[in-house]
């Protein structure tokens, strides 16, 4: 190995054994030369796949071609939305009573999500359940060229579960060499007046190429079933927060998250039928562009099977053209096991999408 290679096991390896915050910051301390230096994400990609010999080879999904008009004059926006399934709860919590605890260890599953980001490569890396922030995602990417946002839950589950890495949270990273960063606000949501558990980050950013700006915003709303009016009023939060962040939709938007929420809640209606014009980017997948897919998780716990659609990336429809979508795992690749699993590092699909801006937006309005 090359010596930047060597740093970069180094720097890999040494991520591996972190597992408290106080170790996170000593992590973080004999890191700090070494994150200044750019990493190649094809040695970083090499390197993920010495650790994963021993497993199943990535599964290959394919994107699916959703231009309608000519070609854009810029580059597209790619953005990758996904619940990277914390550590902590999926080793302590969230009883995947089929999938066995080695394909959970984290040495092996961290470069499974990590494998997964090189190989689609994201200009915006939106993710939720993030729990190895400080010691894993912020020194790699930032090395990769990311500008990285970090917005912890403020009473993490992951803290109950003895040797955790910390809270989860929200994250979002985007390549300094594309966007320019105008404004960040880091939401904590509320419902009924009162503030909850659940947060959102918000960023509004300019394209360096087109010099246009738009928002990206990611977040995770509240889980479980019996909860529906409590998601609702978080969603309607998040929407007056981004209604004053985007002036009422003259700046475009994109908005990631893990809803847990179906098309039948009233938090997706909400969304679809917003002043900020917004549509769900995977229901252009569907035959009449008007369906959702059929899954985005899909888990076995002691209760039983669970298969649902509860993770979309919105976007503002009369000032961005979607291009393409990421097609989903097939249940015959998920396998009878479902997720997680060796494959596969999370229990919920990563979505991407390849944005691009409507010349004319006004006219959509």
């Amino acid at each position: 190995m090359g010596n930047s290679t060597s740093r970069l096991y180094s720097a890999l390896a040494k991520t591996l054994s972190s597992s408290t915050v106080s170790q996170h910051q000593d992590c973080l301390e004999q890191l700090d030369s070494a994150r200044l230096d750019p990493i190649d994400p094809k040695e970083l990609l090499e390197e993920c796949q010495i650790v994963l010999q021993k497993r199943p080879p990535r599964f290959q999904r394919d994107f699916v071609d959703l231009k309608k008009n000519a070609a854009s004059n810029h580059r597209p926006i790619r953005v990758m939305q996904w619940n990277i399934l914390a550590q902590a709860l999926g080793e302590g919590k969230d009883n995947f009573v089929q999938c066995p605890m080695e394909a959970l260890k984290w040495e092996e599953r961290k470069c499974l999500i990590l494998e997964e980001i090189l190989a689609y490569k994201p200009d915006i890396l939106c993710l939720q359940e993030v729990d190895h922030y400080f010691d894993t995602f912020e020194p790699l990417l930032s090395r990769l060229g990311y500008q990285c946002t970090f917005f912890p839950k403020p009473w993490s589950p992951c803290l109950d579960v003895e040797q955790n890495n910390g809270p989860d949270g929200c994250a979002l990273f985007f390549l300094k060499d594309r966007f320019e960063l105008i404004n960040s606000a880091n939401i904590r949501l509320t419902a009924m007046k009162l503030k909850t558990n659940q947060v959102a980050i918000a960023q509004t950013l300019k394209c360096h190429e087109t010099g246009r700006l738009f928002c990206i915003a990611v977040t995770h709303l509240k889980a479980r079933t019996g909860w529906e009016r409590f998601r609702s009023a978080q969603g309607c939060d998040l929407l007056q927060n981004l209604k004053n962040i985007t002036q009422g939709a003259k700046i475009p938007l994109i908005i990631c998250g893990d809803f847990n929420a179906e098309p039948t809640e009233e938090v997706y209606r909400e969304f679809s039928n917003s002043s900020l014009n917004l549509n769900s980017a995977y229901k252009l997948l569907s035959p009449d562009g008007q369906s959702e897919p059929p899954y985005t998780t899909w888990k076995i716990r002691p209760s039983g099977e669970c298969r649902h659609t509860l993770d979309y990336i919105w976007y503002s429809q009369h000032a961005l053209n979607v291009n393409s979508a990421l097609g989903l795992l097939t249940e015959e690749q998920i396998g009878p096991n479902r997720l997680p699993s060796f494959n596969y590092p999370s229990d919920h699909l990563s979505l991407v999408c390849d944005f691009s801006f409507n010349p004319d937006p006004d006219r959509l309005l």
